[in-house]
C-alpha cells in the first residue's frame, strides 16, 4: 500500500479549508483517510500561526514508515523543519516570445544601438 501526505479540502464555497491527511495514493482526494495530522487555512495571512498546523510526532511517523508528502505538503514540512526543505522547481516560460520575434527583436536593438551610437 503506497502511502501519500496530502491536503484534503473542506469548507465551504470560495472558503477553502485544508486538512493535511495521511491516506492511500489510489483513494479519492476528500474520500477515506487513516489519519489527519494538521490543518491549512489559505484564508488566513501568511505569517498568521494557525494557518498551517502540523503534529510534528506524528508527522515525523508517517514519514519514517514511508509516506510520499505531495509537493505542497512537502513544502508545509519543510518549513516546519520536518524534512529538508524542497527545492522549488523553475516555471517553464510560457510567455517568452518565440525564436523569431527573439530574432527581430535583436535586429532592432542592433538598429537602435547604431543609431545612437553613430
Amino acid at each position: 500500500m503506497s502511502l501519500k501526505i496530502r491536503l484534503a479540502r473542506g469548507g465551504a464555497k470560495k472558503r477553502p479549508f485544508y486538512g493535511i491527511v495521511v491516506t492511500d495514493a489510489r483513494s479519492p482526494r476528500d474520500g477515506r483517510f487513516i489519519e489527519k495530522i494538521g490543518t491549512y487555512n489559505p484564508m488566513l495571512e501568511k505569517d498568521h500561526p494557525q494557518r498551517v498546523q502540523i503534529n510534528a510526532e506524528r508527522a515525523r511517523h508517517w514519514l519514517s514508515v514511508g509516506a510520499q508528502p505531495t509537493d505542497r505538503v512537502a513544502l508545509f514540512l519543510g518549513r516546519a523543519e520536518l524534512i529538508p526543505l524542497p527545492v522549488r522547481k523553475e516555471t517553464p516560460a510560457k510567455s517568452a516570445p518565440k525564436a523569431k520575434a527573439q530574432e527581430r527583436a535583436k535586429q532592432e536593438e542592433a538598429l537602435r544601438a547604431k543609431a545612437a551610437g553613430g
